[in-house]
C-alpha cells in the first residue's frame, strides 16, 4: 500500500501552524534561515522561494522585495529585474526537473484565489502529462511525492548557479 507522506502540512490541517507577525514574504528573505524558510535564491529586489503547499514538486513562488499588490506599483528597475528571476526561475524548474510544461501565473486580489494578496507574486508550477490523476478529483487530494527539504536541496545549487550566487 502507498501512503501519503507530506509532513508540513499536518500542523495547517490542524489548524496549529504558528503564523509569523507581518508579512511572511517581507519577513522570511531577511532571517537568514533560507534553508528553513524555503528561500532558494536571490536578485538585486526579488527573490525565488518554494511553496509550502505545493500543488507539483518544484513549485516556487517568484517573489519582489517591495511590498506591493500590483505590479504596477514597483519601481521600473524592481519590476525588470522580479521579470528576469522569474525567466530564471523557469530555465531552473527545466533544468532540475525536467517537465512536459509549466504554469506560470499571478493571482491579484482574494478573489482571483491569492493566498497573500498583499504581497504579489508569481506561480511557477511543473507540469507532467497525466499529473492530475483520480486523486484530486475524487478524493480532493493532491499527491506530493517529494518532500519540500529534498525539493529545496535539488533546486538551491541550480539558482546559485544561475544567480551567480
Amino acid at each position: 500500500m502507498e501512503r501519503l507522506w507530506a509532513p508540513w502540512r499536518l500542523a495547517f490541517v490542524e489548524g496549529s501552524e504558528e503564523k509569523p507577525q507581518g508579512c511572511i514574504f517581507c519577513l522570511f528573505p531577511k532571517e537568514g534561515r533560507d534553508r528553513e524558510r524555503l528561500v532558494l535564491g536571490r536578485s538585486a529586489h526579488a527573490f525565488v522561494i518554494l511553496n509550502k503547499y505545493p500543488y507539483n514538486n518544484g513549485h516556487l513562488l517568484v517573489v519582489p522585495g517591495a511590498h506591493v499588490a500590483d505590479p504596477a506599483e514597483l519601481a521600473e528597475e524592481a519590476f525588470l529585474d522580479l521579470q528576469r528571476l522569474l525567466r530564471a526561475s523557469i530555465a531552473v524548474v527545466r533544468e532540475v526537473y525536467g517537465p512536459d510544461a509549466l504554469n506560470v501565473g499571478m493571482n491579484l486580489g482574494r478573489a482571483a484565489g491569492a493566498g497573500i494578496a498583499d504581497h504579489l507574486h508569481w506561480h511557477v508550477v511543473p507540469r507532467w502529462a497525466g499529473d492530475v490523476n483520480f486523486m484530486p478529483v475524487l478524493a480532493e487530494t493532491r499527491v506530493i511525492p517529494e518532500h519540500l527539504d529534498a525539493t529545496w536541496a535539488k533546486l538551491r545549487p541550480a539558482f546559485d548557479r544561475a544567480l551567480g550566487a
